[in-house]
């Protein structure tokens, strides 16, 4: 048996090494030829590799090769070996294709084809628990594994995306050279840093998305107010998103929301975002960074509120129906000063940014630290300055902050963002006020206004909450005025509450 492995290895060795001999070698391959995959082959190539592509349909590779592949110095293959064969030793192979199982299928394709020393890297949204998974496997079959996050969109991939790659150190050097040219550039640097051990990419990746996701739902609920509130039509909308995106709100996702208020429908004439279903989709990774972030005992009620957003969205026919049978808020005229009204806006939506990025950061330092990741905040920051999804001025800031402080806990304490809450506070208010008046829902608003209280009070009413577990579950309190841990009998014989040093082995514990 063993003997008949043997031979079946070295026949499958010569067949690659013909093959290996009758193509040209390429620096890097590329399996997953959908839109994102397509543009960043065309973004290596256009940057002087050379690049041999794979799909598992065929006829996907050979509408590539003789369409956007055309006369570039990209190799199609037709079959696994013939792909593995066409790259260059030591082997890069990228895969760009759904998260989860078929990324398993295809690294178990390319397994038996490669050598130790090659490298896969997954550019997918993969869970980074996956990802850890995946690294420790590879890496005890002497193969290399990086998990990279790739953020920009479509766009990003063909021209310059942002790039998050984590895994061995060895395995970064590898990919390296070619990852960071093909990244956008910003200052001239290139947004691609490595980000630490086998996970880090892909963590780093997921709170992106999550901080995406509220930044999205803040702009949404900017364009609630304005429309709901004060009336504002798409050209004028359009018009006001403009004029944010000169300021300190400069970012590609304020410049496209303009863009989107411009666009009219040919087929109704009226402005292409009024009739566009009111039903968001999403794809989970804010979702996995809101399981990580409870898993780390952080607070990212931004980026939870727009996660749960998005869930209310979808209830389309649910809210159509509740609509018709729940009361709605008096109608009134809008009597203030609608400069200020759009300047509060303004000013709620630059606060709440604040704190969704200071949330995320703090769930990436958590993170950082369970997995022992030494993540570098301030490079963190560099590589989303362009590129990605969230790209924006704002992020110079950060990066600025994380100097002045490596070990920053909390963005807010910096002394430029708090000058800025400090100067945006009663407008943040007044936006959400407005709102809660009017009856326009802005969750992801009140979050970040409630954080932002809550983090900066000396005290809470979580006395009185302890006071409650303490009585129905012996749960135990501490004291403000004098050391060691305590269990009340609420309710003793005279219905007096008598107090003791909690005895933990005997006191019985229930409710929570």
């Amino acid at each position: 048996m063993l003997g008949c492995e043997y031979f079946a290895r070295r026949r499958l060795g010569e067949k690659q090494e013909i093959l290996r001999m009758s193509m040209k070698q390429c620096d890097i391959g590329l399996i997953g030829l959908a839109v994102m995959g397509e543009n960043l082959v065309l973004n290596m190539e256009s940057k002087g590799f050379t690049v041999a592509v794979f799909n598992r349909t065929t006829e996907v590779t050979e509408k590539f090769a003789a369409g956007k592949a055309a006369g570039k110095n990209i190799q199609p293959t037709r079959t696994m070996e013939e792909f593995v064969s066409a790259l260059a030793r030591p082997r890069k192979a990228m895969i760009m294709v759904k998260a989860g199982a078929p990324v398993d299928a295809v690294i178990a394709q390319l397994k038996p084809l490669l050598e130790r020393g090659d490298v896969i890297i997954d550019g997918g949204n993969s869970l980074f628990t996956d990802t850890q998974r995946r690294c420790k496997e590879l890496e005890a079959e002497g193969l290399h594994f990086v998990g990279c996050g790739v953020s920009g969109g479509e766009e990003g991939a063909l021209k310059g995306p942002s790039l998050m790659p984590g895994g061995s150190r060895e395995s970064w050097e590898m990919i390296a050279p070619i990852f960071r040219k093909i990244a956008a550039q910003v200052d001239g640097e290139p947004c691609c840093r490595y980000m630490g051990p086998d996970g880090a990419g892909h963590y780093v990746k997921m709170v992106h998305n999550g901080i995406e996701y509220g930044d999205m739902q803040l702009i949404c609920e900017s364009y609630a107010i304005l429309k709901d509130v004060l009336g504002c039509e798409a050209p004028t909308l359009a018009d006001i998103f403009t004029q944010w995106n000169k300021g300190p709100l400069d970012s590609y996702l304020i410049e496209i929301t303009s863009q989107i208020f411009r666009k009219t429908d040919p087929e109704t004439g009226k402005a292409l975002v009024d009739v566009i279903l009111d039903k968001a989709g999403q794809k989970g990774t804010g979702l996995w960074t809101l399981q990580s972030a409870l898993n780390q005992s952080v607070v990212i009620s931004t980026i939870n509120a727009a996660v749960e957003a998005r869930v209310i969205s979808s209830r389309k026919q649910e809210r159509v129906d509740s609509a018709k049978l729940l009361p709605q808020p008096k109608v009134r005229q809008f009597t203030g000063n609608r400069d200020d009204l759009i300047g509060a806006v303004h000013d709620a939506l630059y606060a709440s940014k604040i704190v969704s990025y200071a949330q995320g950061m703090e769930l990436l330092g958590a993170a950082s630290m369970v997995y022992k990741w030494n993540l570098n905040f301030g490079d963190i920051a560099t590589i989303w300055r362009g590129g990605c999804i969230i790209r924006a001025v704002f992020l110079n800031r950060i990066v600025e902050a994380y100097q002045r402080d490596p070990a920053l806990h909390n963005l807010l304490l910096d002394s430029y963002f708090t000058n800025i809450i400090a100067q945006t506070q009663q407008n943040w208010r007044t936006a959400v006020s407005v709102a809660i008046q009017e009856g326009v829902a802005v969750p992801a608003f009140g979050a970040s206004l409630s954080y932002f209280d809550s983090y900066r009070q000396e005290r809470l009413p979580s006395n009185l909450l302890q006071a409650q577990r303490d009585f129905f579950g012996a749960h135990t309190y501490e004291r403000v005025d004098k050391p060691g841990v305590f269990h009340t009998e609420w309710l003793d014989s005279d219905e007096q509450p008598v107090e003791k040093p909690a005895e933990p082995k005997k006191v019985a514990r229930g409710g929570e």
